[in-house]
């Protein structure tokens, strides 16, 4: 399974990232627990400074952007393993 972590306070950027988190995994095939984390401090201990923040598996990913829905595929892809 994967854990995914979308850091953010909750914008339209955070949601937008975690619709495609979603749809990458379920492209996949692949079960995914997907964690929003809106908690300053939490997001802050990623190292994030811009959000919105992707983490796959324990593993920041990407931060301070919406990555392309192809990438985050492929990152799960990777994390799967």
């Amino acid at each position: 399974m994967l854990e995914i972590k979308v850091l953010g306070p909750g914008c339209a950027n955070c949601r937008k990232l975690e619709e495609i988190a979603r749809e990458a995994a379920a492209q996949l095939g692949a079960e995914a627990q997907i964690e929003k984390v809106t908690d300053m401090d939490a997001i802050l201990a990623w190292d994030v400074l811009k959000t919105p923040g992707l983490v796959v598996n324990g593993r920041l990913v990407s931060s301070g952007r919406i990555p392309a829905p192809g990438s985050v595929v492929a990152w799960l892809r990777e994390a799967l393993g």
